[in-house]
């Protein structure tokens, strides 16, 4: 060491530093890259990208490899850092610990802080290039690695700590919803609106997109055939509900064009109208979303009477419903061209108390509480506890609502008003 001057030593340190530097990078970088990403690019043949993943798949061994490296690097300049203290200053205690709050200084800030931010920024740029350089060194280590983690596992195994590879951590739902919250800047705002009503699917209940009983378009088989005809032909809907002198005794789902396509041939009868009825396919109320979606694809159904747990009709809930909570409104006019909304012209909304909160909220921008009723008529006789008259006004999660229309026991029309400002 005598022989060598003193620039190859300061040469040598800056090397040690860099080399410092680099271990401190890799390490981050590999802790840093987004996982999923890094799948996808390895499946698509990325060189750099399956190698970081091969060496994430031992992430021990990957570890062990770059603290070895950067601690015998940093135990090397520091070595050296005092071999050019005694050179310049003499064997003097002052100057050597001087010498050592200088490398201290110089790997902090070129060896540890500097380099891990620019890997936490830019992971993958750094990552891959490093896999080419750690994959062999891991190979050449690999020895010293496997005596190292023997004793490593041994004072595991007496701290009783159980490892746990990242293969066993399972994202929950709410992981999910915010690992796509997160990544907006990544997933296009359509696509990521579809992500998130798809997580909501089960937290969502049959009883939250059901036509209410008292909407459901339905036709008595058992009135003339001319009035029949006249019914069917004005049908809104491709399917109406079948049943025999009240809505209590459902006997199918009709096909509006296979049941007019009957009448012209033939004076329609209760018998042979069963011949185009599809037997009724019965949810319970409570059912989620989600199941539900399954079943309608088990069933082979587009149509389900939700029903409570006596049976009784409580509403009719589509295959329709259920997507368009997922992907959006299908119907390209405006909501408040319906019949169950009307804008006035002071941005108030005239809105039918049978209206879903749910789609009030989705069509009209609002945001009514939904963890209660489900109907504004429910919401709003929940916070009178009793029948309101019409001109009494309230104010629900600060919007103000007057009452338009009550018909006996139900609020049949309300008005809402734009959300007070506080």
């Amino acid at each position: 060491m005598d022989n060598i001057s003193l620039t190859t030593l300061f040469l040598l340190l800056v090397v040690f530093i860099i080399l410092s530097a680099f271990f401190s990078i890799s390490e981050t970088s590999m802790m840093a890259i987004n996982r999923y990403r890094l799948k996808h690019l390895a499946q698509t043949g990325h060189r750099g990208a399956k190698l970081t993943s091969l060496l994430l798949q031992k992430v021990d061994r990957l570890l062990s490899v770059i603290l070895l490296g950067s601690s015998l690097v940093n135990a090397a300049a520091a070595s050296l850092v005092t071999v050019i203290t005694i050179r310049l200053f003499g064997n003097q205690e002052w100057a050597i610990t001087i010498g050592a709050l200088v490398l201290t200084f110089l790997l902090l800030i070129f060896s540890e802080i500097t380099p891990k931010i620019m890997a936490a920024s830019y992971p993958e740029r750094i990552a891959f290039p490093a896999s080419f350089v750690l994959s062999p060194l891991l190979r050449l280590a690999m020895p010293v690695i496997w005596f190292v983690n023997l004793f490593v596992q041994s004072l595991l195994w007496l701290m009783r700590f159980k490892t746990v590879s990242g293969a066993q951590h399972k994202l929950s739902m709410e992981e999910l919803r915010m690992l796509v919250l997160e990544e907006s800047h990544f997933i296009p705002k359509g696509h990521q609106s579809i992500l998130l009503n798809i997580f909501d699917l089960e937290a969502i209940t049959v009883d939250d997109v059901m036509i209410p009983r008292s909407q459901i378009e339905a036709i008595d088989i058992t009135i003339p055939s001319e009035t029949m005809r006249e019914q069917l032909s004005t049908a809104y809907h491709a399917r109406v509900l079948a049943y025999r002198e009240n809505l209590d005794n459902v006997v199918g789902i009709l096909e509006v064009r296979k049941a007019l396509s009957k009448l012209e041939s033939e004076p329609i009868t209760s018998e042979n109208l069963s011949q185009v009825l599809r037997e009724p396919y019965f949810v319970p109320e409570g059912t989620p979303l989600f199941s539900q979606l399954q079943h309608f694809k088990e069933n082979r159904r587009r149509l389900g009477l939700v029903v409570d747990e006596y049976g009784e009709l409580k509403g009719l809930v589509a295959l329709e419903d259920i997507i368009e909570e997922i992907l959006g409104e299908f119907n390209a006019h405006s909501p408040m061209q319906t019949g169950m909304y009307q804008k006035l012209e002071d941005g108030s909304y005239l809105v039918e108390g049978s209206s879903l909160l749910r789609e009030l909220n989705r069509k009209l921008g609002l945001a009514l509480p939904i963890d209660g009723p489900k109907t504004l008529n429910g919401l709003i006789l929940e916070h009178f506890e009793d029948i309101p008259e019409s001109g009494t006004s309230l104010k629900i999660a600060d919007y103000p609502v007057e009452i338009v229309q009550t018909q006996g026991r139900f609020v049949k029309m309300a008005r809402i008003f734009p959300k007070l400002t506080r």
